[in-house]
């Protein structure tokens, strides 16, 4: 990693211990059940993805025409829905009065054309919204179904020629009731700022989500064998070394901005002692959320069962509050694509999907210097892909 990208998690991170993540206006909540076992990293052939998390599986199908959701953007909206809905305890949500606007709560750069983060945006959205979730959890005594629809109905009316524009009608979405039911009665909260800071990797937005509800509830030191967590994290990966080297790197990422978690190397996997929350579980301004609530087990509580074994109380923490305001990452450093870039992209590594090759380059230039010229950077790294791996 190098210090360009190093700096700007320092500040983001500086930015969240100096003040309260209640006080600044920033907790967010993230479905429970994704943050045990989540969605494909990269772009998956057909219509199902599944990963694995001790003995609970989890489930994802989207209809075949349209797709399987991937990458950043569909773990942006789960946490913009899921925050929304735990903030208007209502199914019913509102998505903003402009697309433009929209984007801006995610922490995306309105972009327009063919390939731009706008396209981008509809596209995942479609993908995520058509999805459902099947959760299962089996031992030798007891098998546990339980399946959810994220987003019953949604009317997305905005132009994406227009994003500045308000359209007539507002945009809106109803979530399925038992997806609205299960984060509302288990949300797990978290600072809005760490998932902005950490955007530019889908493992590292994993990893935090699930350090956070991890910690929440560990009371001893816990080993979670490589090959458990490449399962859950990343069962694409070729080797299990591979998928180790990669988490390592973001574990190092998301640390920055929660340096409370102790979480080291082990023999055989990753250790994990006890930490402070990054979030507090339980608070008055969340109404019940977390506390005394009490409803039939679902599979979600046995998967948290099989690594804890009890659930103590959850432990209050307070945090500092000095009145700093976050500083903003300088508009300059985000490195913007043209429209005729990813037609070129297409070109030099035809059967490519742009924006996964788009997501890699990012992730690989963000430890170098900015290049001087990126659309010629990232034409470059698709040819050079192309010519090493082929079509996919």
């Amino acid at each position: 990693m190098k210090d360009n990208h190093l700096d700007k998690l320092i500040t983001e991170s500086l930015a969240i211990e100096a003040e309260d993540a209640k006080d600044a206006g920033t907790i967010g909540f993230i479905s429970r059940a994704l943050t045990q076992a989540t969605l494909p990293h990269r772009p998956i052939a057909g219509n199902e993805f599944t990963r694995c998390n001790g003995n609970l599986t989890l489930s994802i199908m989207s209809p075949s025409v349209i797709g399987l959701p991937y990458g950043i953007i569909p773990r942006l909206l789960v946490s913009w829905v899921t925050s929304e809905a735990v903030r208007t305890r209502s199914p019913e949500l509102e998505l903003g009065p402009s697309l433009s606007h929209f984007m801006r709560e995610l922490g995306l750069i309105p972009s327009g054309g063919r390939w731009g983060g706008i396209t981008r945006l509809r596209e995942q959205m479609v993908r995520l919204f058509a999805s459902s979730v099947t959760c299962i959890y089996e031992d030798k005594h007891k098998t546990g179904i339980y399946g959810v629809k994220i987003v019953s109905e949604a009317n997305l009316w905005w132009d994406p020629k227009s994003p500045d524009q308000i359209p007539l009608w507002k945009s809106t979405l109803k979530l399925g009731a038992d997806f609205y039911k299960e984060i509302i009665n288990n949300p797990i909260p978290i600072d809005m700022r760490a998932l902005k800071a950490l955007r530019r990797s889908p493992m590292a937005l994993d990893i935090y989500c699930w350090l956070t509800y991890r910690m929440s509830y560990l009371r001893k030191p816990a080993e979670i064998p490589w090959p458990a967590l490449e399962m859950q994290f990343g069962a694409d990966y070729g080797r299990t070394i591979d998928f180790k080297v990669n988490f390592l790197k973001q574990l190092q990422a998301v640390l920055v901005v929660y340096p409370e978690a102790k979480v080291e190397e082990g023999n055989h996997g990753l250790l994990l002692k006890p930490s402070k929350p990054h979030i507090a579980q339980a608070s008055k301004s969340w109404g019940n959320v977390g506390v005394g609530h009490k409803s039939p087990p679902s599979p979600f509580d046995e998967g948290r069962v099989i690594e804890s074994q009890a659930l103590p109380p959850p432990v209050l923490v307070s945090l500092p509050t000095p009145a700093v305001t976050p500083p903003k990452i300088a508009e300059s450093s985000v490195i913007r694509l043209s429209t005729e870039t990813y037609e070129k992209a297409k070109k030099v590594a035809p059967g490519w999907d742009v924006y996964f090759l788009e997501q890699e380059w990012r992730e690989w230039v963000a430890d170098k210097e900015k290049p001087k010229d990126p659309d010629a950077a990232f034409i470059g790294f698709c040819k050079q892909r192309f010519q090493k791996k082929g079509r996919p």
